[in-house]
């Protein structure tokens, strides 16, 4: 097969498996073995297309020619690659942490999440194989749309609303802003196509630019970059698998992807750098570090302070891609990995903990590590991640963002990553204090909302605690064996 055909193929998989699903739904067994196979199925395809990119493969498609300078098309380069391969590879992980908590929970409408699961599966690698903005774009409100009956999974009234919140940011950013900059990068340039150096370099000058990087910045809702980062909490009301599908597999990864990718290709890092345009980026971005993790620092939910917790480290990928030094590009997508792996641990170990104790608040974890240890020690790990120490992937990610803040002399950046650090260690390491070394208190033996009691609860089903298990090691991994993903990093700041 062809490059081109596997972009193809790539595409197509996770579309076969959403009408499979769906025609399988009475038979949840057959249902869930497709899921796992689509998963499967995908991964390989996209490791053997990351395989020729590090090879120096450019492998192109272009699916319909609308207007010159203007097509639907695929094109995969390293940044590309890595979200594709972060996106297929944890699908793996979630379905089986879904299989076990939706059956778990004993959660209605089964069919209709994995069949949304894998629409999301979709839409991200069509983002990640975007050969230009329209493409991109198109794949971008995608997502936003066969995610939007996920938030709304548990059909009440709270999370009605909390969808339409979901809704109306990404769908308003996207439509008021990043349409409006995409077109006008399109009649200054003449081209949505994407290209290294950035298509707008020598078309527009200062203000102009800066016009455009705030239509993007702010349009790109799904980077949760303040004020647009109310929908991310908002989708908290929607099942655990769904929170790490939102955080970590796919939306969330889609926006700073994004972010990263206009940077390098529409607007060109040196560029930017040389017309000072995106220089008040930065401060937004430390801001919105700082603000979340205050917010995280004083929530009592365990999902509320996760949810505030991937806003401040969402805005690590902007703050680096914006310091426009190569190894800050580098940082950006090193974290977008880093980050991936460590908050769907974080969000997995949640989830186990609502299954097997149904505790939802952060002062009810006394003592569940005695209980659940291999999920407060995940969680544990995916903690260290998050924070930034060793031997967790978040380290290294935030050591190259670091270095970068220092050697462009931007000590305001450096002054956000040693305050938000402290701050993520002040609503992290709390909770894995309580966890194993408070006395569990007493619990009432009281009935949930299934007529199950959870005094004397252990660990969550087998599936669950697997792929918590799988994350958590995937996070050291990470910080062990970082060189391919160093590798698509480099590739993405150097243009190689």
């Amino acid at each position: 097969m062809s490059a081109s055909m596997q972009l193809g193929g790539i595409l197509a998989t996770p579309l076969i498996g959403l009408v499979l699903v769906s025609l399988s739904g009475r038979a949840p067994n057959l249902r869930e073995g497709i899921t796992l196979t689509t998963a499967v199925t995908l991964f390989v395809q996209v490791l053997g297309l990351v395989g020729d990119v590090l090879g120096g493969a450019r492998p192109a498609l272009t699916l319909v020619e609308m207007l010159p300078g203007m097509s639907l098309a695929l094109a995969v380069e390293p940044l590309g690659a890595l979200f594709a391969l972060i996106a297929s590879g944890l699908w793996i992980v979630s379905s089986l942490y879904s299989i076990g908590y939706m059956r778990g929970n004993n959660e209605k409408k089964q069919t209709r999440f994995f069949v949304c699961f894998a629409g999301a599966i979709f839409a991200a690698q069509g983002i990640a194989l975007a050969g230009n903005m329209l493409t991109l774009f198109l794949f971008y409100e995608a997502m936003t749309l066969i995610t939007y009956p996920l938030v709304t999974h548990h059909g009440t009234e709270h999370a009605k609303k909390s969808a339409r919140i979901y809704l109306g940011v990404l769908m308003g950013t996207s439509i008021l802003f990043l349409l409006t900059g995409m077109l006008a990068t399109y009649v200054l340039a003449g081209t949505l196509d994407f290209r290294q150096g950035g298509i707008l370099a020598g078309q527009v000058g200062a203000a102009g630019t800066a016009a455009l990087v705030a239509l993007y910045m702010f349009g790109i809702g799904k980077a949760a970059l303040m004020p647009f980062h109310r929908w991310l909490p908002a989708a908290m009301v929607a099942p655990t698998p769904v929170s790490a599908l939102l955080h970590a597999v796919a939306v969330v990864k889609a926006g700073v992807f994004s972010v990263l990718k206009v940077i390098v290709y529409v607007f060109g890092a040196q560029n930017l750098m040389d017309l000072g345009s995106a220089d008040w980026v930065p401060i937004i971005a430390g801001f919105t570090i700082v603000a979340a993790s205050v917010v995280a620092l004083r929530a009592d939910n365990l999902k509320r302070r996760l949810a505030y917790s991937t806003v401040s480290q969402l805005s690590y990928v902007t703050l680096a891609a914006t310091l426009l030094a190569p190894i800050s590009l580098v940082g950006a997508a090193m974290h977008i990995a880093a980050h991936a792996v460590g908050k769907i641990t974080l969000f997995f170990a949640a989830g186990s903990i609502y299954t097997a104790a149904h505790k939802t608040e952060v002062s009810q974890l006394d003592g569940i590590g005695r209980r659940m240890p291999w999920t407060m020690t995940a969680f544990a790990i995916g903690a260290l991640s998050m924070i930034g120490l060793p031997p967790a992937a978040g380290f290294i990610s935030k050591w190259y963002i670091l270095s970068a803040a220092m050697s462009t002399e931007h000590w305001i950046a450096v002054g956000v990553l040693i305050l938000s650090t402290l701050l993520n260690a002040g609503y992290f390491i709390p909770i894995v204090w309580r966890a194993f070394f408070r006395a569990p208190v007493a619990d009432a033996h009281h009935d949930d909302h299934h007529g199950h009691g959870h005094g004397d609860h252990g660990e969550a089903p087998w599936l669950m605690v697997l792929a918590q298990t799988v994350t958590a090691s995937l996070t050291i991994a990470l910080f062990l064996y970082h060189e391919p993903v160093l590798r698509l990093a480099r590739a993405v700041a150097g243009g190689n």
